[in-house]
């Protein structure tokens, strides 16, 4: 990860939970899933940052900026990151920006 601060649930802001019990589930599904889930909540998302906890990856690769968020989250919450989904308790987050 960033070496910064680790993903929490407390720092996401009025997240979507969405489950997801079948298997296999990798990023391209995942990021899929939220792509249907973010169209439901508004007509034209932008994705803004994402989160992979089991990969340990994320973007933007953006350097600390916060003492109590992840440089990634605190990227899309300043750029208008107004739509978290969260998929099976923070092994994926998508933060979309609901429109221009």
């Amino acid at each position: 990860m960033d070496g910064c601060i680790p993903l929490s649930r407390e720092m996401l802001r009025d997240p979507i939970d969405v489950g997801v019990a079948d298997a296999p589930l990798d990023f391209a599904r995942a990021r899929a899933i939220s792509e249907a889930r973010a169209r439901q909540e508004a007509a034209d998302p932008m994705l803004l940052a994402w989160y992979d906890r089991s990969a340990g990856r994320f973007s933007p690769q953006v350097t600390c900026c916060s003492e109590d968020k992840p440089a990634w989250l605190v990227y899309a919450e300043s750029r208008g990151g107004d739509l978290v989904i969260d998929i099976n308790g923070e092994a994926y987050v998508f933060v979309y920006r609901r429109s221009l």
